[in-house]
């Protein structure tokens, strides 16, 4: 089966303009397909395979994949009734729900659709808590988002629900655990900053620091050992060269849409390593 899906959410650092590039450098066939940092999915969804592991550190977010799976109908109806009530005062409101105690007390599926409706709708699409875990990104100004996209909910559910999709929420050495000779790993994870003034942070909330990163590479290095054919995607920093030193580097162009400012976006390079010869 070969449909057309796309990610359900906006996400930071999503890779729908790099996809050309990324479908460009991939194995010419390999056994399960395995992305640790799934994020909003963009490579996962165009290639549709028919097993695969997606993980990510990101509870919120893996809880949206979980809910799209099972209780797609539900989320669309909670969906409508955030696009019927949707404003600025709204957004808050519903924002503010995580400073409260009873908090907990909300069902895994009106998570779900409160994080997929602020992501539709606050600035950026950003996914971004402060240090006591509470979303903080304001309200966009978009004139009129798409909050349900209840086709593409379906979709991807009948996809997740018919083919051999394991959903994890750990840490990516947990993904990678049983990868097996000829599987293909994807690693997006966060990226590895350009300049030195920005810091290590990252849309999970315990970050992901430079020693993750070091880690990262130990794993890439182990799983090309283990025979496994393994991609990855990070800035173009003098620090991701020095990493993965020894594996194939393509520098690609990519468009950055979501900047704070004008000049954060457009026009950036990044790195695509993998640990096989590509096109």
């Amino acid at each position: 089966m070969k449909q057309s899906l796309q990610p359900f959410t906006k996400w930071t650092g999503g890779k729908r303009q790099l996809l050309p590039e990324l479908k460009k450098k991939l194995p010419e066939s390999y056994g399960r397909y395995i992305e640790p940092f799934i994020g909003g999915g963009a490579l996962f969804l165009e290639l549709v395979p028919k097993t695969a592991v997606i993980n990510d550190f990101n509870t919120e977010l893996v809880n949206c994949y979980e809910q799209i799976k099972k209780n797609p109908k539900q989320l669309i109806d909670l969906l409508e009734v955030h696009q019927e009530n949707n404003s600025k005062e709204y957004y808050l409101d519903i924002r503010s729900l995580d400073r409260q105690d009873n908090f907990d007390e909300l069902s895994a599926v009106e998570r779900a659709a409160r994080i997929m409706y602020m992501l539709r709708v606050n600035f950026n699409g950003l996914y971004r808590v402060n240090s006591k875990n509470q979303f903080n990104v304001p309200y966009g100004r978009y004139k009129n988002p798409k909050i349900v996209d209840s086709e593409l909910i379906l979709a991807i559910s009948d996809y997740l629900n018919s083919h051999d999709i394991k959903i994890l929420n750990g840490d990516f050495e947990q993904a990678i655990a049983d990868v097996q000779r000829y599987d293909f790993v994807y690693f997006d994870p966060p990226y590895i900053p350009l300049s030195e003034t920005s810091s290590f942070t990252s849309y999970t909330h315990e970050g992901f620091s430079y020693d993750d990163q070091v880690r990262l590479r130990d794993t890439f290095k182990a799983l090309d050992d283990r025979g496994a054919y393994v991609m990855l995607s990070n800035s173009s920093s003098p620090l991701v060269e020095e990493l993965y030193k020894g594996f194939y580097i393509h520098r690609v162009e990519a468009t950055r849409t979501n900047g704070a400012t004008s000049a954060s976006r457009g026009k950036v390079s990044e790195l695509i390593i993998t640990n096989y010869e590509s096109k």
